[in-house]
């Protein structure tokens, strides 16, 4: 028995990428750095990632074909003269990506408090209406 997806499904047309999309998002199990997703607004949001330890210079968001990704490295910082008896602040590099929908633009971003705040909004998309000919056969 096959199983039935949603971009298989008759009525959504050409939604193959999409479906490909949402398979993709639901393999990604990384759970480091925890993040916050809230709406701010009718067509506003804001991605929160807690990167405590990591300076402006560590942190990297780019925009890469609808996939926003936010990386982390911290400089080496680690010496023989640094002895930990306990270490439960996560250091490691890390990498975070986030699809956006087809008008949403990133428009901003800031450092606070160990908190990387990353604005979002969807720009309203132009309503056309189009008429179709129909054409006879010759």
């Amino acid at each position: 028995m096959s199983r039935m997806t949603f971009g298989s499904h008759p009525f959504l047309l050409g939604f193959e990428q999409l479906d490909r999309l949402v398979e993709r998002t639901a393999k990604n199990g990384e759970s480091y750095p925890p993040y916050n997703i809230e709406q701010r607004g009718a067509h506003a949001y804001r991605i929160t990632l807690a990167v405590a330890g990591f300076a402006e210079e560590d942190l990297s968001i780019t925009l890469e074909d609808r996939q926003l990704v936010v990386r982390g490295r911290q400089a080496d910082e680690e010496g023989p003269e640094r002895v930990f008896l306990h270490r439960g602040i996560a250091t490691r590099q890390f990498q975070r990506s986030f699809v956006l929908a087809d008008g949403v633009e990133v428009t901003g971003a800031g450092l606070d408090r160990g908190l990387l705040h990353v604005d979002l909004e969807r720009r309203a998309p132009e309503t056309v209406v189009r008429t179709i000919q129909i054409s006879r056969p010759a």
